[in-house]
């Protein structure tokens, strides 16, 4: 699956704030750590090519309390962006990923994917698209090339 670089830093935000309720709610009882666990910290390069089997459209995000731990449902782009609020059940062609995680595990995602987001390139104040030094066509900007200041 696909994901663009501001989905990728929204998914890390979420997972922390749905990770930081579930421990102020149980008044921190839940087996959920604080920080990610060191011997969960992932440094290792992303595995090449990267192939995707669909590109992510909607995901949503949910605590089991029953398995302790953290569901992520991500849900296929079909290019219908008013459909997009769809549920996978009203739409059995499009594909659905749903991965269940422990919370160290999340807490450990979290922390390598916006270490991942910091590293890139910073996105354009207009469109989110990423500058280049050289800075890039705008579509906000009717395709003229963007100031990458």
């Amino acid at each position: 699956m696909g994901l663009e670089k501001f989905q990728v830093a929204v998914l890390a935000d979420r997972l922390d704030e749905l990770l930081d309720e579930v421990l102020r709610r149980s008044g921190g009882t839940a087996p959920v750590p604080a920080m990610a666990p060191a011997e969960l910290a992932d440094r290792a390069p992303l595995d090449l090519p990267l192939d995707e089997d669909f590109r992510v459209g909607t995901m949503a995000l949910a605590w089991d309390p029953d398995s302790a731990q953290v569901v992520i449902e991500a849900q296929e782009l079909t290019g219908d962006e008013d459909a997009e609020e769809e549920i996978a059940a009203d739409r059995p062609d499009s594909a659905v990923l749903r991965v269940h995680i422990s919370a160290a595990a999340a807490r450990a995602f979290t922390q390598r994917a916006l270490e991942l987001v910091a590293a890139g390139r910073p996105p354009c104040p207009l469109c989110g698209q990423p500058l280049d030094a050289e800075g890039h066509i705008c579509v906000r900007l009717n395709g003229h090339r963007g100031d990458p200041r």
